[in-house]
């Protein structure tokens, strides 16, 4: 679908996932759409589009850009590093309580706030495990900045992305960019972030948490 106009946006209804692209031609026409090929308009008639003003995510995606991955899989900002254990107690009741892979939550903290609890990303998610303020509302978090709340309501909805998900990888995509991105791609998205994400969150998963004892073995 495209829309051309100006002063649209509020009129267009975000009821699904996915993302809202605001482009416009060299004569400051405006072109909106969801229909994107390799950041460009989709469609033989919209290729004069070619500046790309603004991009919009739906409510459920959590789509945005880390700045502590760090520059292995090991490392941690040193905001984050001194609280790298601090916060397995909850992770593991958390994950036991909803039937989630602690171990799995871990690596997803880990590649999401680096353990600072304080993190807050540029479109506005928030804490340990970067809670979109509609995710958190979502799944009951009254206050996406205290810990136990926060990695609470992240183990609801991994149980419930692995739930809808077979795959895994597609369940820790969707975390990222939203469950409906992924079933509108019928896997990982195509978007570089969350390709980057997953493949950090599973090598993570793999390679520092998965036979991790203090995790393994309250199971």
């Amino acid at each position: 679908m495209a829309i051309l106009g100006v002063g649209l946006l509020s009129l267009f209804p975000m009821a699904n996932a996915g993302n809202m692209y605001v482009f416009k031609d060299s004569k400051g026409q405006v072109l909106l759409t969801n229909v994107v090929n390799n950041g460009r308009p989709a469609g033989d008639n919209f290729q004069k589009f070619t500046q790309t003003v603004k991009v919009t995510y739906y409510p459920d995606t959590n789509v945005h850009s880390y700045s502590n991955w760090g520059s292995n899989e090991a490392a941690v900002p040193a905001s984050g590093s001194k609280n790298k254990n601090a916060y397995d107690s909850l992770i593991v009741a958390s994950a036991l309580r909803h039937g989630v892979d602690p171990a799995l939550m871990k690596a997803m903290m880990h590649t999401e706030s680096g353990f600072n609890p304080n993190a807050r990303s540029p479109v506005g998610a928030q804490g340990l495990m970067q809670l979109m303020p509609a995710t958190a509302r979502r799944f009951g978090v009254t206050n996406a900045w205290d810990p136990a709340q926060n990695i609470e309501g992240a183990a609801k909805y991994i149980k419930y992305l692995t739930n809808r998900f077979s795959n895994l990888q597609h369940a820790v995509a969707g975390y990222n960019a939203g469950e409906g991105n992924v079933s509108k791609y019928g896997g990982i998205p195509p978007f570089r972030e969350t390709r980057d994400y997953v493949q950090r969150v599973m090598s993570r998963y793999n390679n520092l948490y998965r036979n991790d004892p203090n995790l393994q073995a309250r199971r």
